[in-house]
């Protein structure tokens, strides 16, 4: 069917649904399968239901998916990758809580491409719930205005929807006037709605956008007040138009109550309107809305590949959340095994062990690896995505910097923790220093724990570390019954170093995971360094020793062989 595969290709591609009857017409199909995002939610710390503020990006690329098959939004439609030349990625995902999938369809279903790489960064994802102009006039007077059982339809349908392809909520966003008897049963419908996709989906999320108010009339508030509150009431949080001003947000914050983190400020990136800044200048409003303890919602940050270019995209991306990342609260990995090879899910080729496979351009999300802290110091380091060397998928991370006069080394945050440490850790890491001289240099991982007197490495007569930070020790060597695992412990290749280290923990709680680079000599000059990271990763000694489970009655269908 041409709604889930290209006429021409005959390649799975995203769709989305328009208007009621289709919406009410839908039902799981085995053609649809593809689109079912295969990888669960990640857990992280902290969770999205504690009282810190909170950072939605809402992506609306030139108008969401499909605007125009051919042109634009091409590369989103094929959930199985395209060869597609400087895509658009997002990447910064230890940054944010919430990914909001928007486009103008009545029903936009997140690409599952988005919610597969979203999901692994522990993301949720929500589709969009749209009606506007006078076709959505019409569409809400039918299923609103005629009662719990026609909206009762609608909300069931919609959680549904989000159980079956496995995303974990919705954005509601009524653009259009409503009639008395409309909007009198909007907030139930948003109730009911709430409450279906809570039972279905689990940390499931209905968001409502500030559009129309309690009497049925569409006028922005820019606020949470009393004309748009019973909406909030209703669900789990208010996303708010873009044009307020600092008294907005005093008023917002006062009415809000405890639950203040759930208003979602809304910052255009494109800064359309009466707004207090966009682009590089994004930073203005979030210092704001943080001052105020309220969450932020940030609208079409693709403005970074669609306003300055494609060319240095992944530069300036990084300059973009860069500026913004004072006032983006990260987040922490809470489970282990952690492993990456840090492919952004695109590049200009694909690497295996080290070497080129495939040369030409290739962009699939669902491909996309862990993404680590982007961390910046202004002169003394930058982290970035290199796309000409990697180890395993399309990238590597590029670490660069200097180790300042005087000192010996310098550490480089990559993961933020927070678990308690197994007895007993493994770690690998593959690195290639760039630069004219890397005999100078050293690298190794630094695990930092959470401070607390009991707390100690090795055995009970070994001294708990000042501060601490634990340096594993290196195995040159994979222990007995690790050398499938740890193969590459000693063998790097193509340029590549590769490292293996174990490191015994008792009564410990994971903080941070550093790349620590060290210079052999002391040096009164500062020392320049560039390494790329081709992979890391933190093993549960126990289970890495643990053989994995068979694989039982395999089945495959929907295959087309090349």
């Amino acid at each position: 069917p041409a709604r889930h595969f290209d006429t021409r290709t005959t390649e799975p591609i995203s769709f989305f649904l328009s208007g009621l009857e289709e919406l009410l017409a839908w039902q799981p199909d085995s053609n649809d399968d593809f689109n079912v995002s295969a990888v669960p939610l990640a857990k992280r710390q902290p969770p999205l239901h504690s009282k810190r503020p909170r950072t939605l990006v809402c992506h609306d690329m030139r108008g969401g998916y499909l605007e125009d098959r051919h042109v634009l939004g091409r590369e989103e439609m094929f959930i199985q990758g395209s060869a597609t030349r400087n895509p658009y990625v997002f990447y910064h995902w230890r940054y944010i809580d919430i990914f909001v999938y928007f486009s103008h369809h009545t029903v936009t279903i997140p690409p599952v491409c988005w919610t597969n790489a979203a999901h692994r960064n522990g993301v949720p994802v929500l589709g969009t719930f749209i009606t506007e102009w006078t076709d959505g006039e019409k569409l809400c007077e039918a299923f609103l205005a005629g009662g719990e059982e026609a909206y009762g339809a609608v909300s069931g349908q919609l959680a549904r929807i989000a159980q079956h392809y496995h995303f974990d909520g919705w954005l509601v966003n009524i653009e259009n006037t409503l009639s008395a008897a409309a909007v009198g049963n909007l907030p139930p419908f948003l109730r009911h709605l709430t409450a279906q996709v809570h039972s279905a989906v689990p940390g499931g999320l209905v968001i409502w956008y500030d559009s129309v108010l309690r009497n049925g009339s569409l006028k922005w508030q820019n606020e949470l007040n009393e004309e748009n509150r019973v909406f909030f009431d209703a669900c789990d949080g208010l996303f708010t138009n873009y044009n307020w001003k600092e008294e907005h947000l005093e008023r917002t914050r006062g009415l809000a109550g405890p639950r203040h983190t759930d208003v979602y400020v809304g910052v255009d990136v494109f800064a359309r309107g009466d707004v207090i800044g966009g682009g590089f200048d994004t930073y203005k409003s979030l210092r704001l809305i943080r001052q105020h303890g309220l969450s932020a919602a940030i609208f079409a940050p693709g403005w970074v590949y669609e306003h300055l270019g494609e060319e240095n995209f992944l530069q300036n991306e990084n300059k973009f959340w860069g500026s913004l990342a004072e006032y983006l609260p990260t987040h922490s990995i809470c489970t282990l095994p952690l492993a990456t090879s840090f492919s952004l899910g695109m590049g200009t080729s694909r690497f295996l062990a080290g070497k080129e496979e495939e040369a030409g351009p290739w962009y699939d999300l669902s491909a996309q690896e862990i993404q680590p802290l982007y961390p910046e110091r202004e002169g003394r380091l930058s982290t970035s995505c290199c796309l000409q060397d990697a180890w395993c998928g399309g990238s590597s991370l590029r670490l660069q910097g200097t180790i300042p006069p005087g000192e010996e080394h310098v550490a480089v945050r990559l993961f933020s923790l927070q678990m308690p440490a197994p007895p007993k850790l493994f770690l690998t890491l593959l690195y290639k220093l760039e630069g004219p001289h890397p005999g100078e240099l050293a690298v190794a991982l630094e695990l930092t724990t959470w401070d607390s007197g009991t707390c100690h490495e090795g055995n009970v007569t070994s001294l708990p570390e000042p501060n601490g930070r634990h340096h594993p020790r290196f195995l040159p060597a994979p222990p007995p019954g690790l050398a499938n695992l740890l193969a590459a412990c000693d063998r790097g290749s193509h340029g590549w170093t590769s490292r293996c280290y174990e490191l015994d923990l008792q009564d410990c709680s994971l903080r941070d995971l550093s790349l620590l680079v060290s210079r052999h000599q002391p040096s009164p000059q500062e020392t320049p360094f560039s390494c790329l990271l081709g992979e890391v990763r933190v093993l549960d000694a126990a289970s890495a020793v643990a053989s994995p489970p068979q694989v039982q009655s395999v089945s495959a269908s929907q295959l087309w062989w090349q």
